[in-house]
């Protein structure tokens, strides 16, 4: 069956500080160890696609320097297709420094070479491989305008699009019209929508609201408590799969990938949740983004 997907978004060198407590402002305390691994909520999706099945291919950029090397080095072992991750010498790889407290994390980016993946970087190469995918999938670590073209692209082009609108920013509208399946967690939803909630049915009506204005389907992520979507105009609550967690970063990036190797297999709504719930709880067993998420043959239940 074709899975052939399309990740556009950011490349960072992730520097993991794990440490007891985070320090107060002006306070120094010694953390526990430093690791440098490969992430980027794109470069973190498309691992994830292509460890359970997926023909990846990522757009994105580097900066010419070691980070950048080997992050290609790390997409090109996981057989993620790097034609179209652009190598700049003017700008630096872009790095997040994540503070590893307690089994949870906290996240600093700073963007570097990836935003210098603007619109007029979409050659007529990148975007006939969009035109040719099965699903377009997309993060905000990248400029805004860039993920508008690429989702014009694709929808334009009957091509399924998936949007992480993470980090958490106010979006246009002519943008989520592209959009076929929107993933925020409770925390950017709320931003998008303008409007807290306090219990499911403030959810359920505010999820309602969402889907009626801008025609796609919503799926809200709840963090340890699972995620959400509308079926007939009910809220189903799909609880996250008990585990113990070990590093919760690239949990999301996780779900999202399965999510897309789902939707490419043209799996109904509720299949493709459960898929991404089991791949999410299997990646925070493992240390590391990337090198927790699972492979296919990991997965438990029929023919994952």
């Amino acid at each position: 069956m074709s899975k052939r997907i399309v990740v556009v978004g950011s490349l960072n060198m992730d520097i993991i500080i794990s440490a007891d407590r985070l320090p107060q402002i002006g306070e120094t305390i010694l953390g526990e160890k430093v690791s440098y691994l490969p992430g980027g909520k794109g470069a973190n999706q498309a691992v994830s696609c292509s460890r359970l099945g997926g023909d990846v291919t990522m757009v994105g950029a580097v900066g010419q320097d070691e980070f950048g090397h080997t992050l290609l080095r790390q997409m090109e072992a996981n057989q993620v297709n790097t034609e179209f991750i652009g190598c700049t010498p003017e700008v630096k790889t872009g790095i997040a420094d994540i503070f590893h407290i307690n089994h949870d994390n906290c996240i600093v980016v700073v963007p570097g070479a990836n935003y210098s993946l603007t619109p007029d970087t979409i050659t007529p190469e990148i975007e006939q491989a969009i035109k040719e995918a099965d699903v377009l999938l997309a993060q905000l670590e990248i400029p805004l305008d860039t993920v508008q073209k690429v989702t014009e692209i694709a929808h334009a082009n009957g091509v399924k699009t998936i949007l992480n609108p993470a980090p958490a920013q106010t979006l246009p509208k002519q943008l989520l019209m592209n959009v076929d399946i929107l993933t925020p967690n409770e925390t950017e939803f709320e931003m998008l929508a303008e409007r807290p909630f306090s219990d499911e049915r403030e959810l359920a009506r505010l999820m309602a609201e969402w889907e009626a204005a801008y025609d796609q389907t919503l799926i809200v992520t709840l963090g340890a408590h699972g995620s959400a979507y509308l079926e007939n105009g009910e809220l189903i609550v799909v609880p996250a799969e008990p585990v113990q967690a070990v590093d919760t970063t690239g949990a999301g990036d996780t779900y999202n990938g399965a999510l897309a190797i789902a939707a490419a297999e043209g799996r109904p709504l509720a299949e493709m949740i459960s898929f991404a719930t089991r791949a999410a709880a299997c990646a925070v067993t493992k240390f590391g983004a990337q090198e927790g998420m699972p492979y296919r043959n990991e997965l438990n239940g029929g023919d994952e």
